[in-house]
């Protein structure tokens, strides 16, 4: 079983039953196929609809699809994660948080967090400058600065350590 919140409002428990799908405990009649050109051809309720996979995260679960213009993003829980989720485990918190680094060489414009800051998922860190472009590299989950590698105007090399997270 998987549970599944779309856009963090509405959340559906979807089930293969014997190569039935069943959402909520009830048979959907939905015919769902990957096309050759990576898009997914969806059939619902006699209406076609075409979905664009835009964002896969595997460490945090979720996948943003675009259907007919519209963005959903969708996140989702296994049966591990629920159970861990109704004994007051939350997988996510206790992960490790990673270490920033630099996704390509360039230059440190500005570093927008402190020692000991408190970071949520999304949250500006740095401003990387590279190929004549500002780039800021965001926080990818709720956590706390360790500690700040990275120097104001000092170029940096792909892969190297800018800030340490807890």
């Amino acid at each position: 079983m998987l549970q599944i919140a779309v856009n963090n409002k509405s959340t559906f428990e979807i089930d293969n039953k014997g190569g039935q799908l069943l959402v909520d405990g009830k048979a959907w009649g939905t015919d769902i196929q990957w096309q050759p050109n990576g898009l997914i051809s969806i059939l619902h309720d006699n209406k076609s609809y075409t979905a664009i996979v835009e964002k896969i995260d595997k460490q945090n679960k979720e996948i943003t699809l675009r259907i007919d213009g519209q963005r959903y993003t969708l996140a989702i829980k296994e049966d591990i994660d629920i159970l861990l989720s109704k004994m007051g485990m939350n997988m996510s918190a206790m992960q490790k948080a990673a270490p920033i680094k630099a996704p390509m060489p360039g230059m440190i414009l500005k570093v927008l967090v402190t020692p000991g800051q408190q970071v949520n998922k999304g949250d500006g860190l740095l401003i990387l400058e590279a190929m004549k472009m500002e780039n800021v590299l965001k926080a990818t989950g709720t956590a706390t600065v360790k500690s700040i590698k990275a120097i104001e105007r000092t170029a940096v090399e792909k892969g190297a350590v800018l800030i340490e997270m807890e």
